[in-house]
């Protein structure tokens, strides 16, 4: 690492964070309290710069429906703003808004090296689900845009020069890879980018969904924090007849129960205080029915989701208000981002041949 590159990250400067929310489903509770909650929090009473934006092209590497990644564009944009994000305090943008960044990423794509895609975990796991399977090109099926996504999330990042990048578990191999990729460009051509740490909440609570799996739209199994955009469905009322169908083991009401094998007191605890906590313990091992168990889980998540949806359902019924706001802050990130590029293309030899009168 190079000592600017060191200097721009150490600890007693502000950080510059950076969060993509990637446009391919309808925000849930594991979202709300696993990224969006947290977010939101860390920012306030901070001098630490903030840059969240929506990941509309990381969204086409997967998802092949315009509609959906249209309503999705929407429905996050709405969530995060009715949750409390401040667009005056952060850069919220959508990726699509700022051209330099594709354009970022082409030129990080020259000086990248194919073995380090190579290695890419979600790259590898697809070449691995198809040697599988007989008589099957082990890259079937698999897109430029899954091989390449991890330079395109380089170029999120490096565009920004963002110190620190929250991420679950899962995506730290995408940090290092950015690493590897602005300190290949940085030693060929000039010092342009800081190298951005991963930041990894080990306390953050992963949430269980309905069929005791990991709460994820892929297994169709979460709690819906705003509904499923039926607007002939109300909110509340789905949200409650999501948690009535979390599975339950078939013990009676009177039974002691052990609250640490429940997917109820487990999503509880992200939202109750330590005495709610140590109050619903209590019932647990002294006995409680399921459907009473949910009742208070349900009154506890609601307790804090409700004062959100007023908010939430103006801006799903005023896009336009939505859509000024994501210009906005496409307008702030491209005053970084214009400034990035144009040093990026001078670093390479792309510029001006002359000054023209």
């Amino acid at each position: 690492m190079s000592d600017n590159a060191s200097n721009n990250t150490a600890d007693s400067q502000p950080k510059r964070i950076l969060t993509g929310i990637t446009t391919t489903g309808i925000p849930h509770l594991g979202n709300y309290v696993g990224a969006i909650r947290p977010a939101i929090q860390s920012i306030k009473n901070s001098e630490d710069e903030a840059f969240f934006f929506l990941a509309d092209y990381h969204g086409i590497i997967k998802c092949f429906d315009p509609k959906q990644i249209h309503e999705s564009t929407k429905a996050i944009a709405a969530t995060w703003l009715a949750c409390g994000l401040d667009p005056e305090r952060v850069t919220f943008y959508r990726q699509s808004d700022v051209p330099e960044i594709p354009e970022l990423a082409w030129i990080l794509n020259c000086s990248c090296a194919k073995g380090l895609m190579n290695r890419a975990h979600a790259y590898k796991a697809a070449v691995d689900a198809n040697m599988s399977k007989t008589d099957v090109d082990p890259d079937q099926g698999i897109t430029m845009g899954l091989f390449g996504y991890p330079v395109l999330m380089a170029a999120d990042i490096l565009m920004f020069n963002a110190t620190h990048v929250p991420v679950g578990r899962d995506q730290i191999q995408h940090i290092e890879m950015a690493r590897d990729i602005a300190g290949t460009f940085n030693h060929k051509y000039k010092d342009l980018f800081t190298l951005p740490s991963a930041m990894v909440d080990d306390d953050m609570p992963l949430l269980t969904g309905l069929d005791g799996r990991k709460m994820s739209k892929s297994y169709g199994n979460t709690i819906p924090l705003f509904g499923d955009l039926n607007p002939q469905v109300d909110a509340e009322k789905q949200l409650h007849k999501a948690v009535m169908r979390i599975v339950t083991n078939s013990q009676l009401p009177e039974e002691p129960k052990n609250p640490d094998d429940s997917t109820i007191f487990e999503i509880y605890k992200a939202f109750a205080s330590v005495d709610e906590i140590a109050e619903l313990r209590t019932r647990y091992e002294s006995g409680i029915g399921w459907g009473e168990a949910k009742q208070v889980l349900f009154d506890k998540i609601n307790s804090e989701i409700a004062p959100f949806r007023e908010r939430y359902n103006h801006l799903m019924d005023n896009p336009k208000e939505l859509e000024e706001i994501l210009k906005m802050g496409a307008d702030k990130a491209r005053r970084h981002s214009r400034k990035q590029l144009d040093k990026t293309r001078r670093a390479i030899g792309i510029k001006p041949l002359a000054k023209l009168k």
